[in-house]
């Protein structure tokens, strides 16, 4: 996909290196086409490698992507630095009177607070309203996910007794949805948090469409709205080693961490982990792009939300 950045993201070199088609600003405005306006609410710590995630999952289908990175105006991390946030982030302020094709809101390290004591909830709020009349589709990864299952549909999350963290094998339900075309049978995707919600729960709403869960990962996918509303409970933009680096920090924290389920080869962390998830995240995120954002966007930006 030509993903439209900005010439001087830090990301952009990287996926250069690896040979993913970055379209720059010069290029693209030769274009004489619309392209998709899409909107990412980075809500992680460490931005700039999920950045490099997000762009990466993004980057498989022919249509121009012109991508805007968001941040919180309430809260401000200490993990990215100030003039990278200042040069390549805009937060809410900048874009609520604007409308966009897509969003993405990513997920947080905050599950273990309830979603009320989260610094930058009222601003989260505020945007997930705005998302129903300003945004074609949004997608929602993780806690993100969690938290819009919270506010537009009132179904909290619960705290697990251990942490789920590994990565998992899924069951593909509806596979005549979209989101799902091309999924086989059984996927894996990575799972790394501490809270979960009830299926009983969402399985009753009728509301939403359960698309794939898990035996031990419990529900994955959720569609609501034909696809306005998405819900990711993983994380299938994370690379190879983001779960053994995760592993390793907490063990050097000398927390009580167990090791990653289905990720090293023999359970040995010494060992290169296994990639096994990558298809697929590639294969969703493109279905989300071409299906529930290019085939149902109006050309006319304006017309989003009527």
């Amino acid at each position: 996909m030509p993903i439209k950045v900005q010439n001087d993201l830090p990301a952009k070199k990287i996926m250069e290196e690896e040979n993913i088609f970055m379209m720059d600003e010069n290029r693209a405005m030769s274009q004489d086409i619309r392209p998709l306006e899409i909107g990412i609410l980075n809500l992680m710590p460490l931005k700039e490698a999920t950045e490099v995630q997000m762009l990466r999952s993004l980057s498989n289908t022919p249509l121009q992507v012109n991508i805007t990175f968001l941040t919180t105006s309430t809260y401000v991390g200490k993990n990215t630095a100030k003039s990278h946030l200042d040069q390549f982030y805009l937060t809410f302020e900048d874009v609520k009177d604007k409308k966009l094709d897509g969003l993405i809101i990513t997920g947080a390290p905050v599950e273990m607070m309830e979603f009320e004591e989260v610094a930058y909830w009222k601003e989260l709020c505020d945007i997930m309203e705005w998302s129903k009349t300003h945004v074609t589709s949004t997608l929602h990864i993780c806690w993100g996910a969690q938290a819009a299952l919270y506010y537009h549909y009132g179904i909290n999350k619960k705290i697990l007794p251990q942490k789920m963290f590994g990565v998992f094998p899924h069951n593909v339900h509806h596979r005549k949805e979209p989101f799902v075309r091309g999924f086989d049978d059984i996927f894996y995707i990575p799972h790394s948090r501490h809270t979960t919600i009830d299926p009983k729960e969402v399985w009753a709403d009728e509301r939403l469409t359960v698309l794939a869960d898990s035996p031990e990962a419990g529900i994955c996918m959720v569609l609501a709205k034909e696809g306005r509303q998405v819900f990711v409970f993983g994380h299938p933009e994370y690379d190879r080693m983001t779960l053994d680096q995760e592993y390793k920090r907490d063990l050097d924290k000398g927390m009580d961490i167990q090791i990653p389920k289905n990720y090293y080869p023999n359970d040995d962390p010494t060992q290169k982990p296994l990639l096994t998830w990558r298809a697929h995240a590639n294969t969703m995120y493109t279905n989300w792009l071409n299906y529930y954002v290019y085939q149902t966007t109006p050309y006319d930006m304006d017309s989003i939300g009527t």
